[in-house]
């Protein structure tokens, strides 16, 4: 097999240890190490897991928090055509038992600290008997003295960039949660986009305070690697400790969400630390002036529209200059329409499902035929979300594609009408359920929460929906309410058909499977 066109994962790493040989690739704690060092390590990881009999296809799982170890785990499967898989630590035991034996992972590398709990309970109930790896510990037993037993030298395996290499598992949908596989392909070609967007170079340094488990850190951390710069790991977000290790460091990136800004700016009021290394978006007075305001096109038009199917992002605000749609223009690196039922793509301007294909698309979830073959039917990779295309080419997300309201031969999407509705003045939440009706097969019902102190009859929510939509998409009754049903943080539109005479949905439910 010709590898002339090839690049996988060990191929980046390979290609930094040469072109940065004494650059800083982790940082964690007291643990520091170059890329050569780095790939030493992967290559001692590697070639224990050959040792041990892990091999292509076979599943690494992650159970612990952030550490660098995650990196070199992913880099050791990815030499040996193994399948990583970093877990969400914050599940029950019960919870992580099931992934634990959905994988059938043949190694697990866990913690003790703050999950020793759970990750035992996991390992007792489970039925696979995977080699279980301690990283937060030494002696017998542990990741390091595992490592430690494998030789130093490159495995320089023969692998498919097709082949999956990472592993992330998605929210639940059929009553389980599924995991995606992503190749190396689909990681490398993602780089590209990320690294160009947010301007990262190899005088990046990213601060990994976001769960590794999800794609939103995760991608800029896999870019930051790519492009030759330097990772640093942190367990925990405690202000402080962010604080000390963004000034130490001198990052200048970080996965920060809101409430950890406001903990920072607090800690720092003083000017105890200086953070100005850190290049990201302005907010309050405070914390603007305590940063550099980042420039890239990312920070100036940030977001989009994405899954972790997808390894990120589809669309993007950043990309193609400012747009009508909510969620920007489609990624250079994916084919994006907007399609029917049928798998027809709409006219502009209307609703329809997400359909995508290109390099960064998954090759599936891990062992759900069934769901495999409903997802990429058509060879398009169906999202399950609902969008359309504006006059200008951009796309704006509406919503989940969770029900179908179908109206004599009109499909109607429950989340466009409820955006519809939320749009009313005096409205603060809504929710659209399918009725029976002896003429139409079904009619659209409306169940409306209002905002305190306002007013609104059933009459003006009609006439709004029917002057910002098709008139049959509007619902023909409309219900009252103080607060709607939620199971969790979801509606609960199965509650809202009991009590409001829901039903006769497409194939006889209100949300597909």
């Amino acid at each position: 097999m010709s590898r002339l066109h090839d690049l996988t994962l060990g191929d980046v790493l390979r290609e930094n240890r040469r072109s940065y040989p004494g650059k800083a690739a982790l940082v964690c704690g007291s643990d520091r190490h170059t890329y050569p060092a780095m790939d030493d390590r992967v290559n001692r990881l590697a070639n224990a897991l050959l040792a041990d009999g892990v091999g292509r296809g076979d599943r690494v799982l992650w159970l612990g928090q952030n550490c660098h170890r995650v990196l070199e785990a992913l880099l050791a499967a990815a030499k040996i055509g193994a399948v990583f898989c970093p877990m969400n630590w914050r599940q029950t035991a019960e919870e992580l038992t099931f992934v634990v034996d959905d994988v059938d992972a043949r190694v697990v590398i866990w913690q003790q600290e703050e999950i020793g709990e759970a990750a035992s309970g996991a390992r007792a109930n489970a039925t696979s008997r995977g080699l279980w790896l301690q990283h937060d510990a030494g002696g017998d037993g542990s990741y390091e003295a595992f490592l430690a037993s494998g030789a130093p030298d490159d495995p320089d395996l023969e692998i498919d960039p097709a082949d999956p290499v990472l592993m992330l598992y998605t929210a639940a949908f059929a009553g389980r949660p599924n995991g995606a596989l992503l190749s190396h392909t689909a990681i490398t070609t993602q780089d590209m986009v990320i690294g160009m967007l947010q301007e990262i170079t190899g005088a990046y340094v990213y601060l990994n305070s976001g769960p590794l488990f999800h794609i939103a850190t995760f991608m800029t951390t896999l870019a930051t690697f790519h492009f030759g710069g330097t990772n640093v790991f942190t367990r925990r977000v405690d202000a402080e400790e962010l604080c000390r290790i963004i000034a130490v460091e001198r990052c200048t990136g970080a996965f920060l969400l809101p409430p950890t800004i406001d903990q920072i700016v607090a800690v720092n009021r003083d000017g105890k630390y200086d953070l100005k290394s850190l290049r990201t978006y302005p907010g309050k007075p405070e914390w603007t002036e305590m940063i550099t305001v980042d420039t890239s096109a990312w920070a100036r038009h940030p977001g989009g529209y994405g899954q972790t199917e997808v390894m990120g992002m589809l669309t993007l605000n950043s990309w193609g200059g400012r747009v009508e749609g909510t969620h920007g223009r489609s990624s250079p690196m994916v084919q994006l329409r907007i399609v029917d039922p049928d798998g027809n793509e709409v006219p502009t301007g209307e609703t329809g499902e997400i359909v995508a294909r290109g390099p960064t698309v998954m090759t599936g979830y891990w062992n759900r035929d069934a769901e495999n073959e409903e997802r990429q039917a058509g060879g398009w990779h169906h999202t399950n979300d609902l969008g359309r295309r504006e006059p200008d080419g951009s796309i704006t997300f509406v919503g989940p594609r969770t029900r179908i309201v179908k109206s004599a031969a009109e499909n109607i999407y429950p989340a466009e009408v409820e955006g519809c509705i939320q749009k009313h003045p005096a409205v603060k939440e809504a929710a659209i359920i399918g009725v029976p009706d002896p003429k139409w097969t079904q009619s659209v019902k409306a169940v409306v929460v209002l905002n305190a102190g306002q007013t609104a009859t059933a009459e003006e929510i009609i006439e709004h929906c029917r002057a910002h939509i098709a008139s049959y998409k509007k619902p023909r009754s409309v219900e009252f309410v103080d607060a709607l049903p939620r199971d969790g943080w979801m509606v609960d539109y199965d509650a809202l058909d009991a009590r409001f005479g829901g039903g006769g949905y497409p194939g006889g439910r209100n949300r597909s499977a």
